[in-house]
C-alpha cells in the first residue's frame, strides 16, 4: 500500500491517522506542494491523480483520491478496526462532523485557493491570511456547537473511541494553530484534540513525524 502525501497536507494527515488507527503498514511517497512550483502539478503526478491534489492511495493497483473516499475504502476493505459506528444515525453524525471539516472548511483555505487569492486577485498577504483565519474560525465554531450540544460526544467526537470525525478534527486544529487562530472559544474541540494527541496513531501521523518534514 502506497500513500502519496505531504507532511503539512491536512487531507493527507487525515488518511495517515486512519491508516495508523487501523494498524495498516504503508509506504509514504512524498509529493512536495511548493518545490519547483508544486510537484503535484507535474505530468507524472497528474497521471496518478488528475485532480493534482493530495493524498492519493495506491492499494495494489486500486488508486483512490480524496481523503474521505480513501478512509471509507479502508473502512470497507479493512473493517477490523472500525472508524464508523454501527447505528445508521450515529454513522451519519460522524460523517457530518467529518464533512464540516473536509467539505465546508478546509477547501476554502487550501493551497490552490490561497494561491489564486494572492497571485490572480492580487490580495495582500495580510488579507489572504485574514481570509484563511475567518473560515477557520467559522469551521471551529460550527464543530464546537455540534460537539458540545450533543450527548453522544464523549472522550472523542463520538463516544470514547476515535472515529472518522477525529481523523478530520485533529488536522483542522493543527491548521488553525499554524495560522494563529485563538482556540479559547472552542473548549470542546480543544479537549478532543488533546485527547487524540495522546494516542500513538495520532502522534505518528503528525507533520513533525513525517519523513519529508521540514
Amino acid at each position: 500500500m502506497k500513500l502519496y502525501t505531504y507532511f503539512r497536507s491536512s487531507a493527507a494527515y487525515r488518511v495517515r491517522i486512519a491508516l495508523n488507527l487501523k494498524g495498516l503498514d504503508y509506504e509514504a511517497l512524498p509529493v512536495h506542494l511548493l518545490r519547483n512550483g508544486g510537484e503535484q502539478l507535474t505530468d507524472a503526478y497528474r497521471a496518478i491523480n488528475p485532480s493534482a491534489l493530495l493524498p492519493t492511495l495506491d492499494d495494489d493497483g486500486a488508486v483512490i483520491g480524496q481523503s474521505l473516499a480513501i478512509i471509507e475504502y479502508l473502512e470497507e476493505t479493512r473493517p477490523q478496526v472500525p472508524l464508523l459506528p454501527v447505528d445508521p444515525a450515529d454513522r451519519a453524525r460522524v460523517r457530518a462532523l467529518a464533512l464540516t471539516v473536509a467539505a465546508d472548511t478546509h477547501p476554502l483555505g487550501n493551497l490552490r485557493v490561497l494561491k489564486y487569492l494572492k497571485h490572480d486577485l492580487n490580495l495582500s498577504e495580510e488579507v489572504k491570511l485574514e481570509w484563511q483565519r475567518h473560515w477557520l474560525r467559522i469551521g471551529m465554531a460550527t464543530l464546537e456547537t455540534m460537539l458540545s450540544g450533543d450527548a453522544r460526544t464523549g472522550l472523542y467526537c463520538h463516544g470514547d473511541t476515535p472515529t472518522l470525525a477525529d481523523c478530520c478534527l485533529v488536522p483542522q486544529v493543527f491548521g488553525a494553530q499554524r495560522f494563529g487562530v485563538d482556540l479559547a472559544p472552542y473548549p470542546t474541540v480543544t479537549r478532543i484534540h488533546d485527547a487524540c494527541a495522546g494516542l500513538p496513531a495520532f502522534h505518528q501521523a503528525q507533520p513533525s513525524q513525517q519523513p519529508d518534514t521540514e
